[in-house]
């Protein structure tokens, strides 16, 4: 066990409101009236979420990015958000709330306020973001059930590739942007959200985050690694859907879809049936039909040892 589902374990022990969703989810849902507010936070910390000399405004973005993407899982409908910052030198300030600005422009949200401090060290910033759904609309990882296909939307792995495009110096890859602006699936997560039995986005993982909706939901899960889909013009081997199923911040959406009902056709993006749920426990991976040994890693963990 990680140091981080340790703390969270910690947590549990008294999160006790309903809306917490026993913190096996990434966001909050608390009912509001005939709408439930969707709470998620999240925070970039230099050198584990972020390169120290990527661009602040690059910076920005992902920050917001990833916690509209939590938004997305639950088919929110974004609000607002709060913003914690460390100050520093005065540039990079000023670059990263040009890069804030652009990018809550381009997702129609609004900074509501949060809080500013003196920083020093590494930069940590988080940020809350509020949204809002239907009563009872927003899956959980929780829902998953014996039948379930998983699925996820878009190419898996190019994410991974652009951040070993910037550790090495190149910026000319086309895999970079993947890494540092995400765009966080909000269109079709309020598509998905009315009819998936559970949901979530690949933050840390394709493996790591469907083998939590499992656990989550008590039951198993089976990836089929062959039918993981990659960013066209790559190597498409089972070494490669391995790497791109380990590397995390793709920020796809992972779902789980009832057999018996047919996948919508989304205009911005396509849906690939990677596996299914079954009776059971754990993850098991499968390639052409074998099983085959699962990797070390299923994905990013902090605290991991």
């Amino acid at each position: 066990m990680s140091r981080e589902s340790a703390f969270i374990d910690r947590l549990r022990s008294f999160a006790s409101d309903p809306a917490a969703r026993g913190l096996i989810d990434d966001c909050a849902v608390l009912p509001f009236g005939s709408r439930d507010i969707v709470l998620t936070h999240d925070m970039l910390v230099e050198g584990v979420h972020y390169l120290a000399d990527d661009p602040p405004e690059d910076v920005a973005w992902k920050l917001a990015a990833v916690n509209l993407s939590d938004l997305a899982a639950k088919g929110a409908r974004p609000i607002g958000v709060l913003l914690g910052y460390p100050l520093g030198e005065s540039d990079w300030d000023q670059r990263f709330a040009d890069g804030l600005q652009k990018v809550l422009a381009a997702f129609d949200v609004a900074l509501l306020g949060g809080d500013t401090v003196s920083g020093a060290g590494p930069r940590q910033i988080g940020l809350t973001a509020i949204g809002e759904v239907e009563s009872g609309a927003a899956p959980s990882r929780a829902g998953a059930q014996a039948g379930d296909l998983l699925c996820v939307t878009g190419a898996i792995g190019a994410a991974g590739l652009g951040l070993r495009a910037a550790l090495r110096g190149d910026e000319a890859s086309g895999f970079i942007a993947a890494y540092r602006r995400p765009h966080p699936r909000l269109i079709e997560g309020r598509i998905l959200a009315p009819h998936a039995h559970a949901m979530a986005d690949i933050s840390d993982g394709l493996l790591i985050d469907a083998a939590r909706i499992a656990a989550a939901s008590g039951v198993a899960v089976r990836v089929e690694l062959e039918s993981i889909p990659l960013p066209p013009g790559t190597a498409q081997d089972s070494e490669a859907r391995t790497t791109a199923a380990t590397a995390g911040d793709d920020y796809e959406l992972i779902f789980a879809w009832p057999a018996d009902l047919t996948l919508p056709q989304l205009e911005t993006t396509k849906i690939a049936i990677v596996g299914a749920f079954h009776e059971g426990k754990g993850l098991r991976l499968f390639d052409g039909g074998k099983i085959v040994p699962l990797p070390r890693k299923l994905g990013y963990e902090h605290g991991a040892s």
